[in-house]
């Protein structure tokens, strides 16, 4: 089990990230609403070999490609329990948000984006599930 400082940390590598691509990118319109790119992740077949490479790899893979990318914040989650208090449905959730629909599309058509998402395959041996939405008022 990790510590949850070792946890703040990652949220800080994504966090840091994503101010530099905020400053990387103009103000959204004031119209327009920010989109979310999830990664939902199962649980994987070595959960400790997954938190090793996901710290130690892609993390850092994803934070060096932050300001291609574009997006404006990143959240990490390690879930403990589902809402009745039983076992999770998934394993951790990633998630970025960005400026617009139009940032995320155009972030996550960049050959950074493409090497990060490729790169799953090198740790995620349970697979994951992608959903991408806009916030809602």
């Amino acid at each position: 089990m990790h510590s949850v400082s070792r946890f703040a940390a990652l949220a800080l590598v994504v966090a840091a990230a994503g101010c530099t691509a905020a400053h990387a990118n103009p103000a959204p319109a004031a119209d327009a609403a920010a989109a979310h790119f999830v990664v939902l992740y199962n649980f994987p077949k070595d959960t400790a070999a997954f938190e090793k490479y996901y710290s130690t790899k892609h993390l850092p893979l994803l934070a060096s490609h932050a300001a291609e990318i574009g997006f404006t914040k990143g959240e990490l989650v390690k879930f403990s329990m589902s809402g009745d208090g039983g076992a999770p449905a998934y394993y951790r959730k990633a998630e970025l948000t960005f400026a617009s629909m139009a940032a995320l599309k155009t972030g996550t058509a960049t050959p950074g984006f493409k090497a990060v998402v490729a790169d799953l395959a090198n740790f995620a041996t349970g697979g994951a599930t992608v959903v991408i939405g806009v916030e809602t008022k």
